[in-house]
This record gives structure tokens, sequence and C-alpha cells, in this order.
């Protein structure tokens, strides 16, 4: 599966484009997940950086904080039985503080 697709890059405001916006109230593009357990980036923000694409988002890696990861971390993750991370196809945005209350 492709995680960033060019229609999730149309919708992604630029690295800080959001910084006047408090955190709870910051919109959530997409989400990313580990298939197998822990780990799932929901993504706020994020753009070309040289040779990769950069994310800012909230980050739940059996603590929930945010932070910046790359597209190409999460595509080299490799999880059991050769799975790797995956694109909720399903997402709905929505507001950080709904996933903050849920991550």
């Amino acid at each position: 599966m492709k995680l960033l697709t060019s229609a999730i890059k149309n919708q992604l405001p630029k690295l800080y484009a959001t910084e006047a916006i408090a955190l709870k109230d910051k919109e959530v593009v997409c989400k990313f997940f580990n298939p197998c357990g822990v780990g799932t980036w929901y993504v706020i923000e994020g753009q070309q950086e040289e040779d990769d694409f950069i994310f800012f988002g909230l980050v739940d890696l059996h603590e929930k904080e945010f932070g910046f990861f790359s597209l190409r971390e999460l595509e080299s993750l490799k999880v059991p039985f050769g799975l790797t991370i995956e694109r909720d196809i399903h997402f709905s945005q929505a507001k950080v503080q709904e996933f903050w209350d849920r991550a």
C-alpha cells in the first residue's frame, strides 16, 4: 500500500503552517498504524524535504506526544509476519482532541 498519496499531499498544510492553532484544535489529515501492535501516527502537517517527506503529528508509541517523523522512517519499519506500516483507508479527518482522547 502506498502510504502517501497525491491527494493527501494536497490536503496537508506545510510544516509550521498551523502554529497559530492550538494543538487540540489542529486537523488530523491522515493516520498511519502498525497492523500488528503498538504504533499510530496521526498526521497534521507535512512537506517534501530534499529526498524525504517530513510529517508533524500526534505519535502514539506507548505514550502520546507530538513530533516529527518521516515517510522514509515509516516505510523502513518492519513488523511481524513481513508486514509494514499501513495507512488507514477508512480514516475521517477530525480535530486532534478526538484522537488524543482515544489514543
